[in-house]
């Protein structure tokens, strides 16, 4: 039986892993594993379908989705989780001492739509009642030129967004006082360098981010991967084989962090925080599927439509499909000894 070559794009994960080596491989595909970047792989995959498959931007996703944009066809994965409370930060002198002060206020933004950001209005609009609407938001690159939307924008007329002119940044917006307040996918460089104008909105971020999930049950998912719709309609049994794949790719990699007989480099640094995701989420503290992310999906489902992103609410059922949870139709070849957890 000839299999099915599919190219997929997507960064060099350590749960992505297993399936660039060979360890695990999917049943009946033949996966070519294209390393590269997201700030390059989503452009080519929403303006061009260049790939088979690959990594993409949930918010994007969904956003196409609300729109009845039907070029591709998500696999439940979730390749990239990240809580965004750190991502938020304040000028020194601009009267924001908490999430509310945010009302009213000038906020750069290097993606208006992307993932990170449509997280972070999430959380100011669920919990502190600051909506979109609400703040005054400027476009625009962090030390460079200014950025193409990943999807065109056409907001409602509440939302005000100005994109930067040629040469201006939002670092140096923050640094002048030109700027409020800044909701950044990257860490800024003069958060990095120290400098004295710029500073968390929540310093103890991590405690802020547990808190929010016990209320919640939210996990931000940052990335998920699809298939090109023209694949997945001449191969319906793909996506459940990838699947499949990429959820054994994950198992190993969390594997790997217990053995403890050849320590990685990052190991002893790891094993506390190890412990404290069990305790916080659970033994599946990377979960997969539709049910474990309902609630992460739901949200994003409202707040594309909130945001101005969206026509509609996308329903979660649409985002991922409930039926990949469990086990697949055919498991993934993998090629492995067991590690037992310790």
């Amino acid at each position: 039986m000839t299999k099915l070559k599919l190219n997929l794009a997507c960064l060099d994960y350590d749960r992505v892993r297993p399936l660039m080596d060979g360890r695990v491989q999917a049943h009946g595909i033949d996966l070519n594993i294209l390393p590269m970047r997201p700030r390059e792989t989503f452009p080519r995959m929403l303006e061009r379908q260049e790939f088979e498959a690959s990594e993409l931007s949930l918010a994007s996703y969904t956003i196409l989705k609300g729109k009845d944009d039907k070029r591709f066809v998500s696999i439940p994965v979730a390749l990239s989780k990240l809580f965004r409370h750190s991502c938020i930060y304040v000028r020194e002198g601009s009267g924001i001492k908490s999430p509310a002060d945010l009302k009213g206020k000038r906020v750069g933004t290097t993606q208006y739509g992307s993932t990170a950001v449509v997280f972070m209005k999430g959380l100011m609009q669920d919990e502190y009642g600051v909506r979109p609407e609400d703040m005054h938001w400027f476009m625009g690159g962090l030390e460079a030129a200014v950025q193409n939307p990943l999807l065109p924008l056409k907001l409602p007329d509440k939302i005000k967004l100005e994109f930067l002119k040629t040469g201006v940044t939002l670092e140096d917006m923050m640094e002048k006082g030109e700027l409020d307040a800044l909701f950044s996918i990257y860490l800024p460089p003069s958060f990095l360098r120290g400098e004295k104008h710029i500073k968390r909105l929540f310093p103890e971020y991590k405690k802020a981010e547990q808190a929010y999930y016990k209320k919640t049950k939210i996990f931000p998912i940052m990335h998920t991967v699809v298939l090109r719709r023209d694949i997945h309609e001449a191969n319906p049994w793909a996506a459940r084989n990838l699947f499949a794949a990429f959820q054994t790719a994950k198992d190993l990699a969390i594997d790997g962090l217990y053995d403890t007989d050849a320590l990685h480099l990052t190991l002893p640094f790891l094993l506390d925080h190890i412990e404290e995701n069990w305790r916080t989420f659970g033994e599946d503290f990377w979960a997969y599927g539709y049910d474990a992310n309902k609630a992460t999906l739901e949200a994003v489902g409202r707040w594309v439509f909130d945001q101005g992103l969206s026509p509609r609410i996308v329903k979660p059922e649409e985002i991922f499909d409930l039926s990949m949870d469990g086990s697949g139709d055919l498991e993934p070849v993998v090629r492995r000894s067991a590690i037992p957890k310790v």
